[in-house]
């Protein structure tokens, strides 16, 4: 494909996400962009929350982790399951108690101001990052497949994505992504499965024989068990993967305020349970992709593409969709497939961003009512520059796998809100509110220093996802040390 043809395809998928953004956003006010109403149907939201969790991390990042890692993301994925029904059936009857539109209130009731402005605070980095991240990863594709070729900045790039999904997120917030979801999560999948089709197809295979080929076997080992010390021990990802899910799902604003637009509690959990099962077989299903994609590389000479001079699995799945001889159709699904991955997370992570930083910095709900939708625009294009900024940043700093980045920086700032929340959950001591944000920060730093230990110093044990859950215990026995007696 010309990168023209690659710009009119975009350019038409707006043009349908527009349109649903014209129908959800007639009439919305903040209740409308906060909350959707609270009526949105439970089965649309968990459809849509497949294409949101997954993001263009998993649509190229894990496939393109294969060849290094094997399989064994499935058991983060395992613990993800765990730590979904965790959510359900643990966490949403108390945002649905407190009937919160920013989760972060509950620590506000709970323990005070500060906590709450604490977990907020965390919250905001966390998301700024993982959005960034997200997006950063769908930046570099649009650039080195379409931009490159008109000598088009990396920078315009990004205030180009980032201006599209400003345009159809202002007006209808949520309601809106709670749709386009929908449609970007069909994309997606319809991509992962024509790509695996066009690959067979090419090498020969049928789908069966291809799980039964001795190609496959070469990348498909799934649970580790030979050495704990090693990184991808499967209790280390296991345990890991539960608390990445309870924390980067069930504490962050942004998947929760999609549950909280269902009409009550019974349906959003119907959401979340049927979501997480289905997430297992897709994420399963990515990986199978990897491998095959490998695979095909091998067996037709292609090389992992190169960026500023070292090599980029994250691109071997674009490489392969656009010029690795498949036909046209495989690279329109891709292209679809690629931008609905990118911005099913993109824009709620934008609208989450503008939701808290309006209830939880601004007080919006305490403003007068002729300000508030007024408050609401400004801050929806100030977190728009936001994002910008930092993905930019991301270009110069970033040199691993962007789903291996994303995860280390859940271990730092997702810490403190797993302390928060279950100290809060599990415990009915008061605390004297205003050392909450000592405490937090005194645990990122310990856990950071933590990472930074030489493997030789501690026995050749590899740290890997359980800093988070240690993350969050430290910050919970900071909080025994503040508690009111």
């Amino acid at each position: 494909m010309q990168p023209i043809h690659i710009l009119l395809l975009i350019a038409a998928y707006f043009g349908v996400l527009l349109l649903i953004s014209y129908f959800t956003g007639k009439n919305a006010g903040n209740e409308t962009f906060f909350k959707a109403n609270r009526q949105s149907p439970w089965y649309v939201v968990a459809f849509g929350m497949i294409g949101a969790s997954l993001s263009g991390v998993t649509f190229i990042s894990v496939p393109g982790w294969v060849e290094a890692s094997q399989f064994s993301y499935m058991q983060v994925v395992l613990g993800y399951l765990v730590g979904n029904f965790v959510i359900a059936y643990i966490l949403m009857p108390i945002y649905y108690k407190f009937n919160v539109t920013s989760i972060y209130q509950y620590l506000e009731q709970r323990f005070g101001t500060v906590s709450y402005k604490t977990g907020a605070f965390f919250f905001f980095i966390s998301r700024v990052l993982g959005a960034s991240f997200r997006l950063y990863l769908v930046a570099i594709v649009l650039q080195h497949y379409i931009f490159d070729e008109w000598n088009v900045p990396f920078e315009i790039t990004v205030i180009l994505s980032i201006l599209l999904i400003w345009i159809y997120t202002f007006r209808g917030g949520i309601k809106t992504i709670v749709w386009t979801d929908t449609l970007q999560t069909l994309f997606m999948l319809l991509a992962v499965g024509m790509a695996i089709y066009y690959i067979n197809d090419k090498i020969g295979w049928t789908l069966s024989e291809f799980i039964s080929s001795d190609e496959l076997k070469a990348y498909n080992k799934i649970f580790f068990f030979d050495s704990f010390l090693a990184k991808n021990h499967f209790f280390k990802s296991f345990i890991g993967g539960m608390f990445i899910a309870i924390c980067m799902t069930g504490l962050d604003q942004d998947m929760m305020q999609k549950n909280l637009t269902c009409r009550n509690l019974k349906e959003a959990q119907k959401n979340m349970v049927s979501f997480s099962l289905v997430l297992v077989v897709v994420n399963f299903v990515f990986l199978l992709l990897g491998a095959l994609l490998f695979i095909y590389a091998n067996k037709f000479n292609i090389n992992i593409p190169l960026m500023d001079g070292e090599t980029k699995t994250d691109l071997l799945f674009p490489e392969i969709a656009i010029k690795g001889g498949l036909g046209v159709v495989l690279a329109i699904s891709f292209i679809l497939g690629l931008i609905a991955a990118a911005y099913s997370s993109a824009d709620s992570a934008l609208t989450s961003l503008t939701t808290s930083f309006c209830v939880d910095f601004l007080g919006i709900e305490k403003r007068p009512k002729e300000n508030q939708i007024k408050i609401r625009k400004n801050t929806h294009i100030g977190m728009s520059i936001l994002l910008i900024f930092v993905i930019i940043i991301f270009k110069h700093v970033l040199t691993e796998n962007v789903i291996s980045n994303l995860l280390t920086v859940a271990t730092y700032t997702y810490g403190p809100l797993l302390g928060l929340f279950a100290f809060g959950i599990f415990t009915k001591y008061k605390i004297y509110d205003k050392y909450t944000w000592r405490v937090a920060l005194a645990s990122v730093l310990i856990i950071i220093g933590i990472s930074k230990i030489p493997v030789e110093f501690i026995g050749g044990y590899q740290i890997g996802y359980e800093l988070l859950p240690l993350n969050g215990l430290l910050t919970f026995l900071g909080l025994i040390l503040i508690r009111r007696k």
